[in-house]
């Protein structure tokens, strides 16, 4: 057995997109093009407004916060909940506590979990 670590001092600050106290620790590379990390976003931190550059799933496992998709609308988001954007989709999120997700990207993603109605419709 091996012990893996992706807390966040393994990891290095964002600093792109005037993203503010988030951090980036990358879990696993595959050599097919799927990549799994994890995204500290601290209290007050924020991920900046970017395009997706491949299919991503942000997948929240603590705290809270909100994620932004190509809507344009703040929703919130919590552990046990994740944003899926698509490529080229402008996204942003943050947190005004802190929360930790881990980010999947990859081709020919297709996330197969209950999808909640955020839009109340």
């Amino acid at each position: 057995m091996r012990i893996f670590s992706f807390d966040k001092g393994t990891g290095k600050e964002i600093t792109a997109y005037h993203s503010q106290n988030a951090f980036f620790s990358k879990i696993m590379k595959h050599d097919k093009p799927i990549h799994v990390g994890c995204i500290f976003v601290e209290p007050d931190g924020i991920v900046g407004a970017h395009q997706a550059p491949i299919h991503q799933l942000f997948v929240v496992i603590s705290g809270q916060g909100w994620v932004v998709g190509k809507e344009g609308k703040k929703v919130d988001i919590a552990a046990g909940q994740a944003a899926y954007w698509e490529p080229g989709e402008m996204h942003e999120s943050g947190s005004s506590l802190g929360m930790a997700a881990i980010v999947i990207e990859g081709e020919d993603l297709n996330p197969s979990m209950n999808e909640v109605d955020w839009q109340g419709e």
